[in-house]
């Protein structure tokens, strides 16, 4: 994670103590850029975070929302395997 202190000097200790702040707030993110911009007595924050968010496609497949086949049986399986596909009729130019 890089941090950046702009317009002024910042201990370190302070730094921590906003990046744990941004910690406890998203806590199911993980930081990967702090900018913080000192202007007087107010510290403005600019912050992303990683994508590394898990993404996990979701399916209707014969009836049942599904990411994978792996607790389908083998009919179910097959099912899955036999049925029509429809064309969406979208024409890429």
């Amino acid at each position: 994670m890089k941090v950046n202190v702009i317009g002024g000097e910042m201990s370190q200790e302070e730094i921590d103590k906003y990046v744990s702040y941004l910690g406890e707030k998203f806590p199911d993110k993980e930081l990967a850029s702090l900018d913080l911009k000192i202007d007087g007595d107010y510290v403005d924050m600019n912050y992303t975070f990683s994508n590394n968010v898990p993404f996990e496609r979701i399916r209707r497949i014969t009836g049942y929302l599904v990411g994978t086949l792996d607790r389908f049986n083998n009919g179910k399986r097959a099912e899955e395997r036999d049925r029509v596909k429809h064309d969406l009729g979208v024409s890429t130019l």
